[in-house]
């Protein structure tokens, strides 16, 4: 059989070929997809859920006039592959490579830049509404997840859309819960007359029918709808949500059913105003595998795609990740603090906190993707005396910026927001970049901020911040493996505000923020086989500053090095400055941290070097003082 995907370079090929063709577009695109990232690493999942969907669209619209926005992006690679860059998908998420995200920059079929959730239905607003004042005919679809939809602003999206009467298509993939009850072959039935022309045109001419007697008015439209309504809510047995917000709801459908989402699409974009089809999925489509463990499956890395064995990238690397410490140590400390609780907003498998979840099921919360939600929760929970340990990513924690200031810093509430992911983080790229969280929190009052630089840092901090009620305090580590250190099984509090003095130096003083730390004492090693001594200090704490510490390397040193895993612009090495600029003394302070840009995609270590806190920058910077 001949390839038939190998010849689309974009939707208006996709869009020449007969609907019967088009199961095997579907089939081979999968193929594709299963392949690619069995090799190169990516989203896994999501993708192969949505494939169906993605070719009916694109098959449908009149892409890219007609707009489509994904929400999330996991679940975008058909969307890419089908959109020209099929040859060039062997370089996802690799550096100067395509994102693993829609970005603007990127292609014009990518209508908005994503990679948090939840976005989709309020940017799809904005562009039907952008038409309808430029007087513009164009269709607005977006596609969002049963998961993205429980985030806040796609609720917020949707109550304005409602009262816009804007031409946007929303499509539920739902792949987890049935928002109405499965009523059978009534549901097919439903789905079958509300999209019918005959069925809408007549409705259409009724209602235009009733508005042009004077007697009724538009009086006549608002009676209609409720008896339209009544009888929908007799045969549902309840409302539907979706209707109650003034959107047309139509389904559920069969996401995997090529044919019956073609008809079903084609028969939506004639139909104007605000619509919802509710379409259902399932993860992993098509890999047997995946479908079974969808959590596995989200993210695999590089695996076999006949065994399904995912093949480790350093299979003699033993090293537990930052977050399998914070994991086991929140269940170590919780057993003996009853007032110890977790939260995390939909990533408890990310974050570790399944452990506690697991072993301690009543007192370990996923809230969903709720971030805002997350630290608010976190806040009530402190206010009766309980200890929150509330674990979010650094790129996520963004989210929750006034619920951090109102609700936990302005009241002084003791929530520990344990921030993973911070620094650099690899091939999801600049979306996911934990690289603001120390300028965003610095700048809040009563808020203790501090980053480990090794496991027993992690655990220490973890120890002192449950046993502190006064202030929120924040705990910063990085993606990936942590130092490989024999942790100790008692615990030790360590003063909050107070560095260490690694070793002792002249002329040049390194103090350091975080796991980078241990690249700085690699490099001070390396010099001192030169006979040539560098200090090192080790922060810990970037609010409160150790200022008798600073006081003390600004006496005794000419050169300060400040090296830090997050921007400069705002960040721990400012914070040093800003204080230095205080002291009678006057040294030299120069900053290396992550720059004022957005850090593309690649490998971490690639990412480093783009910033310049990789090693060879850092001694090359150190050696220019000597």
């Amino acid at each position: 059989m001949q390839s038939l995907l190998s010849k689309i370079s974009n939707p208006k090929d996709l869009r020449k070929l007969e609907k019967n063709d088009l199961q095997q577009v579907v089939n081979e695109l999968r193929d594709f997809i299963i392949e690619s990232v069995s090799i190169n690493g990516g989203h896994f999942g999501a993708s192969l859920g949505v494939v169906e969907l993605t070719v009916a669209l694109h098959y449908v619209f009149n892409t890219p006039k007609d707009l489509l926005v994904w929400d999330v992006g996991h679940q975008a690679y058909g969307h890419k592959i089908l959109t020209g860059r099929r040859k060039r998908f062997n370089t996802n998420r690799k550096l100067k490579g395509i994102s693993g995200f829609p970005k603007r920059s990127e292609s014009e079929y990518d209508t908005f830049g994503v990679g948090h959730s939840s976005t989709s239905i309020g940017a799809a607003l904005g562009m039907a509404i952008a038409s309808k004042l430029n007087r513009k005919n164009k269709q607005h679809i977006a596609v969002i997840g049963d998961g993205a939809m429980g985030g806040g602003m796609a609720f917020e999206a949707l109550n304005h859309a409602g009262i816009e009467n804007s031409n946007i298509l929303i499509i539920l993939n739902d792949n987890c819960m049935s928002i109405d009850p499965n009523v059978g072959a009534l549901k097919d039935y439903l789905l079958k007359i509300s999209t019918s022309n005959i069925y809408n045109n007549a409705k259409n001419e009724v209602w235009d029918l009733l508005s042009s007697f004077s007697q009724f008015g538009n009086s006549a439209k608002k009676i209609v709808k409720r008896v339209e309504k009544s009888i929908k809510s007799t045969l549902l047995n309840d409302s539907n949500f979706f209707e109650s917000l003034n959107f047309r709801y139509f389904g559920p459908v069969d996401g995997h059913n090529i044919e019956r989402l073609v008809e079903t699409l084609n028969k939506l974009k004639k139909i104007k105003g605000p619509k919802i089809l509710h379409c259902l999925t399932v993860k992993g489509k098509g890999y047997e595998l995946a479908e079974k463990d969808q959590t596995k499956w989200h993210a695999p890395g590089i695996f076999n795609k006949d065994s399904g064995k995912v093949i480790k990238q350093n299979p003699n690397n033993s090293l537990k990740k930052y977050q399998e410490i914070f994991g086991e140590t929140i269940v170590e400390l919780a057993r003996k603090n009853k007032k110890i609780v977790g939260i995390t907003p939909a990533m408890p498998s990310g974050s570790s906190l399944k452990i506690m979840m697991e072993k301690m099921p009543s007192r370990a919360f996923d809230v969903g993707i709720a971030e805002q939600h997350a630290v608010t929760f976190s806040a009530g929970l402190a206010t009766q005396g309980m200890i929150p340990f509330c674990n979010i990513y650094s790129t996520f924690l963004q989210r929750a910026y006034d619920q951090i200031i109102h609700d936990v810093a302005l009241q002084k509430l003791p929530v520990i927001f344990c921030i993973d992911r911070a620094g650099l983080v690899g091939p999801d790229g600049h979306t996911h970049q934990g690289a603001f969280d120390i300028a965003y929190l610095r700048c809040i009052p009563n808020i203790i901020i501090s980053a480990p630089m090794n496991e027993i840092d992690l655990r220490n901090l973890m120890f002192t911040a449950q046993s502190q009620n006064k202030y929120p305090f924040a705990i910063r580590y990085p993606r990936g493996n942590s130092v490989g250190l024999n942790t100790p099984k008692t615990f030790k509090k360590i003063p909050i505000g107070k560095g260490i003095e690694l070793k002792k130096g002249k002329k040049i003083a390194c103090i350091s923020i975080g796991h980078v730390g241990n690249q700085v004492s690699d490099i001070v090693k390396k010099i001192e086989k030169e006979n040539v001594h560098i200090g090192h200090y080790n922060l810990i704490f970037i609010k409160p500053l150790d200022e008798s510490l600073l006081k003390e390397i600004i006496q005794s040193y000419e050169y300060i090095i400040t090296i830090e895993d997050g921007c400069i612009m705002g960040g721990a090495g400012t914070a040093i400055l800003e204080f230095a600029s205080l002291q009678e003394k006057k040294r030299t302070i120069i900053r290396l941290g992550i720059p004022d840009k957005f850090i593309p995609h690649g490998t971490q270590k690639e990412q480093k070097e783009i910033s310049g806190i990789d090693n060879q920058t850092i001694e090359k910077t150190i050696r220019k003082l000597l």
